[in-house]
C-alpha cells in the first residue's frame, strides 16, 4: 500500500514537473536534458569540434543537448559517442555502443568508432537501483562514480573534463577526494531541473593531473 501511494505521488509529481512538460514541448527524450544545459550554460563544457562520450546514456537527451551543441549549418562538428546497457533510439549523427563499458569488447568497439582520437568530454548521467537501505546504495552510488572516474581517467585528453551525477550521503567525501587526487579543478554543481528534495549534484573535473 505504501508502494502503490508512493508511486501515485511521484507520478502526480512527473506529470506536472515543469521540466516534464518542457521536455515534451521541446523534444527532449527526459527531464534530465535541462540539467546538461544549465550546467554548460555556466561551463561552457561542450565546444565545437569536440569528441564527447556519454557513458549510460539512454534514453538519450544528454546525447540530443551535446548535439545540439556542436550541430552548425546542419552538420556536426565533433563526434558524439554514446554507451549504455539499454537500448537506444538512434539519434543522427550520435554514434550508440550497447554494452557494458567495464567489458574489454566493449571498449574496443569505442577505440574502433575514436579511431585513435582522444576524448574532450566524458559525461555521466547514470545512477545505480537504488534498494533504499542506506548502506548498500552509497556503496552502489560509489561504484558507479568510480567507474565513470575511471574511464575519464584513461581516455581523456590532458585539458579534458568529466561531468558525473553524484549523490550526497556516505562517500560523497570520499569521491570528491577522489577527483581532486585526478583532476586540477573540482566543482559541484546543483541545477535548477534537479528536484530541490533529491540528494543528487553534479560533480565536475577540468583537467588532468
Amino acid at each position: 500500500m505504501k508502494k502503490n501511494k508512493f508511486s501515485q505521488t511521484w507520478m502526480h509529481e512527473h506529470i506536472n514537473d515543469p521540466y516534464v512538460k518542457l521536455a515534451q514541448r521541446e523534444g527532449y527524450r527526459a527531464r534530465a536534458a535541462y540539467k546538461l544545459k544549465e550546467i554548460d550554460d555556466q561551463d561552457k563544457l561542450i565546444k565545437a569540434g569536440m569528441v564527447v562520450v556519454d557513458l549510460g546514456a539512454t534514453p538519450g537527451s544528454w546525447s540530443q543537448v551535446v548535439r545540439e551543441k556542436l550541430v552548425k549549418n546542419g552538420e556536426i562538428n565533433g563526434r558524439i559517442v554514446a554507451l549504455d546497457m539499454l537500448e537506444m533510439d538512434p539519434i543522427a549523427g550520435v554514434d550508440f555502443i550497447l554494452g557494458d563499458f567495464r567489458e574489454d569488447e566493449v571498449l574496443d568497439a569505442l577505440a574502433t568508432k575514436l579511431g585513435g582520437a582522444q576524448v574532450d568530454l566524458v559525461l555521466s548521467d547514470m545512477a545505480p537501483n537504488l534498494t533504499g537501505i542506506p548502506s548498500v546504495d552509497a556503496a552502489r552510488i560509489d561504484h558507479v562514480c568510480e567507474l565513470a572516474l575511471d574511464f575519464a581517467a584513461e581516455h581523456l585528453q590532458k585539458n579534458g573534463a568529466l561531468l558525473i551525477k553524484a549523490f550526497h550521503g556516505a562517500g560523497f567525501d570520499d569521491m570528491v577526494k577522489r577527483f581532486r587526487a585526478t583532476f586540477k579543478v573540482v566543482q559541484t554543481r546543483k541545477p535548477k531541473a534537479s528536484r530541490g528534495k533529491s540528494a543528487e549534484v553534479y560533480l565536475l573535473g577540468r583537467g588532468l593531473k
